[in-house]
């Protein structure tokens, strides 16, 4: 398992851009709309793991109650695993809550769930795993 990246909660996706470009001297490899989830996207690369930028695209997304609740800012830490289903098996059976039973479809062609914050100090982790077509 490893951070795979860091999501992070903005308002608008073109000023973070901008922001994130300059701090880290690189623009972003790119923008993806996550329909289901009504939400855009943007990677950059932070040596392996990557930072991910979300905009909510519709009021009732969950970036976009995350925003009303808390403010922009860091929204979930994702690790990427090699079995997605087992390690939702696992981890449930160890007492955590899963956010979904079965992993959705997620941006950067990943399968993704999300493990509930109570269960890990608050924080919101996701589990990832890239989609092999």
């Amino acid at each position: 398992m490893k951070l795979e990246h860091i999501g992070i909660a903005i308002r608008n996706l073109e000023a973070a851009d901008k922001l994130f470009s300059t701090i880290m001297n690189t623009s972003g490899y790119k923008t993806e709309a996550v329909e289901r989830e009504g939400v855009i996207t943007r990677f950059f690369m932070a040596g392996d793991s990557k930072i991910e930028l979300l905009e909510a695209t519709r009021p009732d997304s969950p970036i976009a109650t995350f925003i009303e609740r808390r403010g922009e800012g860091i929204h979930h830490l994702a690790f990427e695993v090699e079995d997605i289903i087992g390690e939702m098996v696992r981890l449930k059976e160890e007492g955590f809550r899963l956010l979904s039973e079965v992993p959705k479809r997620g941006a950067d062609n990943k399968w993704i769930c999300f493990l509930h914050p109570k269960d890990s100090h608050g924080v919101l982790i996701e589990l990832c795993q890239e989609i092999k077509e």
